[in-house]
């Protein structure tokens, strides 16, 4: 039953090696959001986009990059890994609204307006103050919206999270995060925000970070379920999936670039303390080709059904993709084509 359904990973920033993307096809996703960039500005993002340009040329028989929903589709028919590339910061676009529209025609298709630190736009959950969007912010918002390139506040404050989805005129996401009602992490998100995304048709990815979950790397596969029973009571099961915040077999310089970017001389260790410095242990029952598999038997164990389960894995994914991708000029085009009805 598993293999029928779509399965997407909505977040991932792990080694992309030719046997991690063998991997990845063994274990039956179809698609991964890949973070493209963390700190990296408009020039360096660039040669972050060349540097997949390559990873598509020499594994053109594993993956391919994702542009639309119908890409999703494409990758499942051909047994190939789809990647779809988003930013965990607003880097990307410097200070120039212009860009928006320039790095969506790239294949940036996802962007989180801070990462842990206030940004142009908005403040990131590791700040003493959450002061909102900012004017700046609102016109990204407004920007983002009109090309069809996804809002993500995984890593922002709840103040500036709660105005996002207010501002926002299409749904947005939250990738990878897990409710403090599971773990009081500053990075897991309230019921408060939480209710007022999926209200607004939202999209909450779980993560399997250990550092968000209950009990850290010890986190049990019921545990995990459980978490994800609960939210589905709390707000319903369309408006959940994975979005695993897996970093596999990355060296410690990578999770200090995370973390400082260029801003920080000392180690940033966010809400932790230097027992956090290094990688957290991989979770047993998710590491392997057999994780989303064994998300997918668990949620079925835990009372969902097969379609729920298929939903949670990639379903919902697909659907918020479906309806946030399209540029609203696209849209309009559509719905001005459409036939009148004959008493109009």
């Amino acid at each position: 039953m598993y293999q029928q359904h779509t399965v997407i990973d909505g977040l991932q920033y792990s080694n992309w090696t030719r046997e991690y993307f063998l991997m990845l096809q063994a274990s039956g996703i179809h698609a991964v959001h890949a973070t493209l960039v963390y700190h990296e500005d408009a020039r360096a993002t660039l040669t972050r986009f060349a540097e997949w340009d390559a990873r598509f040329e020499r594994n053109a028989d594993i993956i391919m990059p994702i542009y639309s929903v119908a890409d999703i589709a494409q990758a499942k028919a051909q047994g190939k890994v789809g990647i779809l590339f988003g930013a965990q910061n607003c880097s990307p676009i410097d200070d120039e609204i212009g860009l928006v529209s320039v790095m969506r025609r790239q294949g940036l298709l996802i962007m989180q307006l801070t990462y842990n630190n206030q940004s142009l736009l908005a403040t990131g959950c590791y700040e003493q103050n959450d002061t909102g969007i900012t004017r700046f912010g609102r016109q990204v918002i407004r920007e983002m919206n009109r090309v069809g390139m996804i809002i993500d506040m995984s890593h922002s404050a709840e103040r500036s999270t709660l105005e996002a989805i207010e501002l926002s005129e299409r749904p947005i996401c939250i990738s990878h995060a897990n409710p403090t009602f599971a773990h009081d992490a500053l990075r897991n998100k309230s019921d408060t925000v939480i209710k007022a995304l999926c209200a607004k048709g939202g999209l909450l990815g779980f993560s399997l970070y250990p550092f968000h979950l209950p009990n850290g790397s010890d986190c049990r596969l019921e545990d995990f379920c459980s978490m994800v029973a609960r939210t589905a009571d709390m707000v319903g099961v369309q408006h959940l999936g994975i979005g695993s915040d897996l970093c596999l077999n990355q060296p410690t310089a990578v999770l200090e670039w995370m973390r400082n970017g260029r801003w920080s001389k000392d180690m940033d260790y966010g809400e932790g303390s230097a027992s956090n410095a290094g990688w957290p242990d991989s979770l047993p029952w998710f590491a392997g080709k057999s994780g989303m598999e064994n998300i997918y038997n668990g949620l079925l164990k835990t009372g969902f059904s097969d379609a729920e389960a298929g939903q949670i894995i990639g379903g919902n994914w697909v659907d918020f993709l479906q309806q946030s991708l399209t540029p609203m000029t696209e849209l309009n085009q559509a719905h001005n084509l459409m036939p009148m009805s004959a008493d109009a």
